[in-house]
């Protein structure tokens, strides 16, 4: 089995880092391919096995997941069409699924999230997932904000949560 693993700067989101399995996508990371080696080995050997080969040879999909991405930093795409590998549990799988249904320029609570995912009193438990989403900004996490509208934690930061959050806000309005 083989995986790959490359990283591209896109402007407007910064440098990230996009690993495929099976012409899927199953990660996305801020940084470098350098930067995030640890992590990408250790989720294969957790979700893909041990026997997994990690390949940083540019990948024909490669090409397809940062032209989507740089689309959408430019205002040019508010849906992602990519295939996705996702690997989670039951619940953060429902998570993530609702987590997509989140329309492009809104955002929703945890709670509502919770609600969504068929466990209303689980909102912290949304937050974990949220956290473990491997496929962030494909999989919008960063449009889950606090109930009180806070902006809570990001995998690149709130400043980045921020800006993708204004991104498509004023992408929406202007449509």
């Amino acid at each position: 089995m083989e995986a790959w693993a490359v990283s591209q700067a896109i402007d407007g989101i910064g440098e990230v880092t996009v690993v495929l399995h099976e012409d899927r996508v199953c990660m996305l990371h801020f940084g470098s391919v350098e930067e995030n080696e640890d992590r990408i080995k250790l989720w294969l050997k957790k979700h893909i096995g041990a026997s997994c080969e990690l390949r940083t040879d540019l990948h024909p999909v490669h090409n397809e997941v940062f032209r989507e991405l740089g689309e959408y930093a430019a205002n040019e795409r508010t849906e992602f069409t990519v295939p996705l590998d996702m690997r989670g549990t039951p619940f953060q799988k429902r998570v993530w699924q609702a987590l997509q249904s989140i329309p492009y320029g809104t955002t929703k609570s945890y709670a509502e999230i919770a609600a969504e995912a068929d466990s209303p009193k689980a909102f912290r438990a949304v937050g974990m997932a949220n956290n473990k989403n491997p496929v962030s900004i494909i999989v919008p996490c960063h449009r889950v904000i606090g109930k009180n509208g806070k902006m809570v934690g990001f995998g690149g930061g709130v400043h980045l949560k921020e800006g993708l959050l204004a991104l498509e806000k004023a992408q929406a309005v202007s449509r």
